[in-house]
Order: C-alpha cells, then sequence, then structure tokens
C-alpha cells in the first residue's frame, strides 16, 4: 500500500478523528488535542483545510504541528509508546506477518492510555529542558520518579513552566 499525503489524510479523517472522539475524556472536550506528526513529506501540513473541515464537525479542538526537525526527544512515539506497545507485543506469539499485524493491532486496542501519561510527561521535560539550553541539546532528560507519583496519586498530566523561560524561548525563536 502507498502511503502518502492523501492516504494519511484519510486515515486521519476516517480512524482517528472517529477514535479521539470516542475515547476522548468528557471532561476534557473544550481542551486542545495536539496531534504531533514528524516531517515526513507524507504527513498532513498544519493548515490542511480538509482535515481542518473534517475536525470542525466534530465540535472538538483538534490541532496538527510537527516535531522539531531533528530532535529524537521530541517525538513521543519514539521516546516511549512505540517501545512500550513493542514489549506488549513481543509477549504474544506470532506465526507469521497477519498474527504479528493482528497481536499489534489488539495490544493497541488494549493499551492502558494511563501509561501514555508517563511518556507526555517526558516529552514536556524534554521541551523545559531544550527551551533552558537556548534550543540546544545538551541536556539529559530529567527523571521524576513517575513510577511512585502514580503509585501516590500524585502523577501529574501536564507540567508547569516558567513564563520568563517562555518568553526567552519566543525570543530566540524570533531571532
Amino acid at each position: 500500500m502507498k502511503v502518502d499525503r492523501q492516504t494519511m489524510r484519510t486515515y486521519m479523517i476516517d480512524k482517528l478523528i472517529p477514535e479521539i472522539q470516542a475515547r476522548w475524556p468528557r471532561e476534557a472536550r473544550h481542551e486542545t488535542i495536539w496531534i504531533q506528526q514528524d516531517n515526513a513529506p507524507s504527513h498532513v501540513p498544519v493548515d490542511d483545510a480538509v482535515f481542518a473541515a473534517a475536525v470542525a464537525r466534530t465540535g472538538l479542538d483538534i490541532r496538527l504541528m510537527n516535531q522539531p526537525p531533528n530532535s529524537l526527544d521530541m517525538n513521543c512515539l519514539d521516546l516511549g509508546f512505540f517501545a512500550s506497545l513493542q514489549s506488549l507485543t513481543d509477549r504474544t506469539t506470532s506465526k507469521n506477518m497477519d498474527e504479528l499485524i493482528q497481536n499489534v493491532y489488539i495490544e493497541y486496542q488494549n493499551y492502558n492510555p494511563i501509561l501514555l501519561n508517563r511518556v507526555f510527561l517526558t516529552l514536556q521535560t524534554c521541551m523545559i529542558q531544550v527551551m533552558k539550553d537556548n534550543g540546544g541539546s545538551r541536556y539529559k532528560i530529567p527523571h521524576m520518579n513517575k513510577e511512585r507519583l502514580e503509585a501516590q496519586g500524585m502523577l501529574p498530566t501536564t507540567l508547569s513552566c516558567d513564563s520568563q523561560l517562555v518568553q526567552r524561548a519566543f525570543e530566540l525563536l524570533n531571532t
């Protein structure tokens, strides 16, 4: 199957948006939902009119964004989700490619979305560190004892960031 921009757009409109609608928590319907893509040429442009029209019909605020180029720490899929999904799939036995695809699909459908919070928190910590390093990558990924905080019911879903740091990052981007 050829995966080009039209294929991606169709998949996102026909499959992804309905899944988001079905699964997004009611109490968070007013919040912006960001879909992060890497910079592959086949991905949907962030200002795609067809995608925007499909989103407008949902009543949700779904937006596309591209990750910064050449920044592995900013790719939350590589950062944790794919590795986590692969470790779950590796526990199953697949005799052929069709069974492997089916096993990945089953693990994806049964994936606990609460676990994704850990991935997105790591992404947020990386973003903060990049801003502290003036856009650089000379930092270590901070650890925040997520499992312990989660067990205590104290794991946040978002991290706050100093407004002066954000302002400085905007100034750097505009120079």
